[in-house]
């Protein structure tokens, strides 16, 4: 497939300048961004392809070059390098461009694995993110609760401090980078000689070797562990919520910046309560006696049992509402309703006094539907399935 014209790709016309190349960037990583995405395999192409957009056009050399010769000013060979000849992994944009996200994302990594993120040109560890289920009843839910959690993960390891060595003497400059971070080569091409920067293969871009590990960690700086974690859930969440615990995933890898904890919510059943949205509706089951002649009944709320009048005559599929009686709004924005929807129970078997007083009612004028009762009925049937 041919790649698409680099300004085209960040929005922005050949004159813009260095900061709205940066600004129109900033935004497409932030639109496609992996951690906004997941499991969105064109989204994250759309994030390759501004991240290698802007790794030209941000580079005044390389744009002058695009802008003479197109893609073929800065393939692979023409590059020297970097991230225009295709090919560049989360990891490479993470390393080259993290800062421009302004700390709002993480590093991107599997939640079984350590992600990093370049700050000053040395590479910083990211620990992992942990996803965990939270199970909430509708008391809970509506009140806002706090859940403690045994979490097994990994912490930084208390011997050596998180720093991955046998003491402070052992942490020492690479020689390899000089502290730097990076290495930089440069390769003789077409187009003269070209410079390209990369991570340290031998301290990973920490700028610091380790030459007596920890023997408790061996020289990650973490270990596995039990960590009780308090969660504080607001009102009003919904099932498939997540939030997001900012830290308090897996410790990184040799005092590097901790991974986050996800927290999936998800709501057990009431025995007598539906939720819908923050409404809540009970089916409330009424003899015909209770129907006909009206009655006082208790049913069901959050908080607890609550007194309803049945009106004399109420038909079924009758709704009625209780205001505020549902759950809260998670923004904050007041409260659903209670709505109880009346059904009426007909008896399936009867005695023969019993079947005889009811023919005896079925001839009086009173048990007879008027036409305006028809027309309600067919009337409201027509509205449901319209």
């Amino acid at each position: 497939m041919a790649k698409r014209d680099y300004y085209e790709v960040l929005g922005v016309d050949k004159n813009a300048t260095a900061d709205e190349i940066k600004s129109a960037y900033r935004k497409k990583a932030i639109q496609y961004h992996p951690d906004k995405n997941p499991d969105d395999k064109d989204a994250e192409e759309k994030f390759k392809e501004a991240a290698e957009a802007y790794d030209v056009l941000s580079n005044p050399e390389k744009r002058q070059r695009y802008d003479r010769f197109g893609h073929a000013g800065v393939g692979s060979s023409a590059a020297g390098g970097g991230f225009s000849g295709g090919g560049m992994s989360m990891d490479d944009i993470f390393e080259q461009f993290g800062d421009l996200f302004g700390g709002h994302f993480g590093g991107f990594g599997s939640f079984s694995g350590f992600g990093s993120r370049s700050r000053g040109g040395r590479t910083v560890q990211r620990g992992s993110d942990l996803r965990v289920k939270v199970k909430l009843n509708l008391k809970e839910i509506a009140h806002g609760v706090e859940k403690k959690i045994k979490v097994n993960k990994y912490v930084a390891c208390t011997t050596c401090h998180g720093s991955g060595a046998a003491d402070d003497k052992s942490i020492v400059t690479c020689q390899t980078c000089h502290g730097n971070g990076y290495i930089t080569q440069v390769t003789n091409t077409l187009f003269g000689q070209m410079q390209a920067q990369s991570v340290c293969p031998s301290c990973g871009g920490q700028g610091k070797t380790i030459t007596n590990k920890c023997h408790v960690c061996n020289g990650e700086g973490v270990v596995r562990d039990d960590e009780v974690i308090s969660i504080n859930i607001p009102a009003g969440v919904m099932e498939g919520m997540q939030l997001s615990m900012r830290g308090k995933g897996n410790a990184a890898r040799r005092g590097g910046v901790n991974g986050d904890l996800l927290v999936l919510i998800e709501e057990e059943p009431d025995r007598e309560l539906i939720r819908d949205e923050n409404d809540l509706v009970y089916n409330l089951l009424l003899t015909v006696p209770q129907a006909i002649l009206g009655d006082t009944v208790e049913v069901p709320t959050v908080e607890g049992r609550a007194k309803v009048r049945i009106e004399a005559g109420t038909q079924p599929g009758k709704v009625l509402r209780l205001r505020g009686k549902g759950l809260p709004s998670v923004n904050g924005y007041g409260s659903g309703d209670l709505l109880v929807n009346v059904s009426v129970y007909i008896p399936e078997v009867l005695t023969s006094d019993e079947k005889a007083k009811i023919r005896q009612l079925q001839s009086s004028p009173n048990f007879q539907p008027n036409q305006s009762i028809k027309d309600k009925i067919f009337n409201k049937f027509r509205n449901l399935v319209g």
